[in-house]
């Protein structure tokens, strides 16, 4: 049996440590096994800290309460995040974490929160790495650009994806350690680059028994071999276009591309790739959601992803548990009606509360 493979039979309840979560990298490692999940986990590792969470109650309006809170992720940074909890419901809830996009911020997350909130979720984003509250600027990404740069030089941290990965790990730390939360019914939700972030996560945090990654599911080696990856790069253009010229290169191809990510996410387009990563979330209900045009996430790249991840499902009998949804004529977008399939996905597997027949809707 290879360790890495489990299985969750229907109705069974999801490891609540985050000591658990390791157990199957740490039976692979004993055995000499390759296992992304393991090598992933171990690449992101660092000292824990005490989570010292702080929450507060902000606002409290007629579709939930918010709170704000802030917990110590590592000993250098703390998390600030968003909670926004149904009206009237003292009971545990199932949680949806909402991960944005380059760019963004918890803030940005707010929207789809309230519609999850309606339906019965404690609904949760927190800001990325260098991000909102966590910039000098409270906005955009150029501090998120710079710090993938200081990567690039051999700082020893992997903001680009990785880093925030660690993040939601120890979030759920912190979400678990409250008795309004159910520890068995966590869902991950992330746009682009919180959709990578979101589906890392879930292939890698056992906890996490429901992932909707959106505009973000590919082969990032199949866009370096195809020259597919100018879209995806553009994202951090400033940090990719100042290394190549500290490397002497006028014109960036696939194979510096590879080098560029060797230094700031390690494995990202090869051990780490989404065609190994995301089967890895089987037997766990998992909705992707891409544009057919949508040059980030290329239809051969994604296919190719789609492919291993069919594959996984199918081996665990699952193939109920997997979504699939292609918006047709769409970029790098989440249209509207796939945001209400993520939500009504998310309804179906996690189970909230019934508050109204047309709440969210």
């Amino acid at each position: 049996m290879n360790p890495s493979r489990w299985r969750l039979p229907r109705g069974s309840r999801l490891p609540r440590a985050f000591s658990a979560v390791l157990v199957s990298a740490a039976t692979a490692l004993a055995f000499g096994a390759p296992d992304p999940r393991a090598d992933f986990l171990r690449l992101i590792d660092r000292p824990r800290v005490p989570l010292a969470a702080e929450a507060d109650r902000v606002t409290s309006a007629e579709d939930g309460e918010e709170f704000r809170f802030s917990y110590a992720t590592d000993s250098t940074q703390r998390v600030p995040g968003i909670l926004l909890k149904p009206t009237g419901r003292e009971t545990r809830l199932p949680v949806v974490i909402a991960l944005h996009g380059t760019g963004g911020s918890k803030q940005s997350m707010l929207p789809l929160m309230h519609r999850l909130a309606a339906r019965g979720f404690l609904a949760v984003a927190i800001d990325g790495r260098y991000h909102g509250e966590r910039t000098r600027s409270g906005r955009g990404s150029a501090e998120y650009q710079d710090a993938i740069l200081r990567a690039w030089h051999g700082a020893p941290e992997h903001p680009f994806f990785f880093d925030s990965v660690w993040d939601v790990g120890r979030l759920i730390d912190y979400l678990i350690s409250r008795p309004d939360v159910d520890p068995d019914r966590i869902g991950v939700y992330g746009v682009s680059k919180g959709g990578i972030e979101a589906y890392l996560a879930a292939a890698t945090d056992l906890r996490i028994a429901a992932a909707v990654p959106c505009i973000a599911v590919e082969s990032f080696r199949w866009a370096d071999d195809h020259d597919s990856w100018h879209s995806r790069i553009g994202t951090i253009q400033s940090a990719f276009d100042a290394a190549a010229k500290e490397s002497g290169i006028e014109r960036p191809d696939g194979a510096f591309l590879h080098r560029f990510y060797d230094r700031v996410a390690p494995g990202l387009d090869g051990e780490f790739d989404g065609p190994a990563m995301v089967p890895l979330i089987a037997p766990r209900p998992l909705l992707t959601i891409n544009g057919d045009s949508d040059p980030r996430t290329p239809m051969p790249g994604l296919q190719e992803c789609l492919a291993n991840v069919r594959k996984a499902y199918h081996q665990e009998g699952a193939d109920d548990r997997l979504l699939v949804r292609i918006q047709e004529k769409t970029g790098h977008r989440v249209n509207p009606d796939s945001e209400q399939v993520a939500v009504d996905w998310f309804v179906r597997w996690l189970r909230p509360p019934e508050i109204s027949a047309s709440a969210g809707r």
